[in-house]
């Protein structure tokens, strides 16, 4: 499939060139920072919030949300940090409501739980390395943000730590130690969990 002229020459610019031109109203401009950045936003949400379906509605809000908000955006600094920025921020939101649902969900009476119990069958035919990805998902989903973001920004999303530092507004050593607790609560989440089943 043949991209027309105005396509090609959106894809040679620089990311602050389409937030300029994003903000004059060439909708194409927008659209070509999402093609860029949608992927590594996805991965992000995924990573922190653990539901792949959940994440891309959190990713949709994200880039809503940029959209809304891009004449604040600093062309001097990186567009993948900025969005970023306002993934987690969705994330945090998402939590939030997810924990007031949780609450009514537990308010309702009792002969209300044969509708919310989850009856599907989890298949014993899934493989060993599905599970133990899907276990490392939900480890990772519930730990807390101040430990799961740098984790995550790092080792999911490949930023350096001083980046994650950046990004977060705490130090790099900061970055260090949230990273290495993380770990280590990964760690014994993972091992309790091996020990259960």
């Amino acid at each position: 499939m043949r991209q027309s002229a105005p396509t090609m020459l959106l894809t040679g610019c620089t990311d602050g060139e389409l937030a300029a031109l994003a903000l004059t109203g060439r909708q194409a401009a927008y659209g070509e920072l999402m093609q860029r950045y949608r992927e590594p936003v996805f991965r992000l949400v995924r990573s922190h919030i653990g539901d792949a379906d959940e994440a891309l509605d959190v990713v949709q809000e994200t880039f809503v949300a940029a959209f809304a908000s891009i004449g604040r955006y600093d062309s001097s600094r990186p567009f993948r940090h900025w969005i970023n920025r306002i993934a987690l921020n969705k994330c945090r939101d998402w939590g939030r409501r997810r924990a007031v649902r949780r609450l009514f969900r537990f308010a309702l009476p009792l002969d209300s739980a044969s509708e919310i119990a989850d009856t599907t069958v989890t298949g014993e035919a899934v493989i060993d390395d599905t599970r133990a990805l899907a276990r490392a998902t939900k480890a990772i989903a519930s730990l807390p943000s101040n430990l799961k973001e740098p984790l995550i920004l790092t080792a999911v999303d490949g930023l350096s730590q001083a980046e994650a530092a950046t990004l977060l507004g705490i130090s790099e050593k900061a970055v260090e130690v949230r990273i290495y607790r993380a770990r280590k609560a990964l760690g014994e989440m993972l091992a309790a969990g091996r020990r259960e089943g």
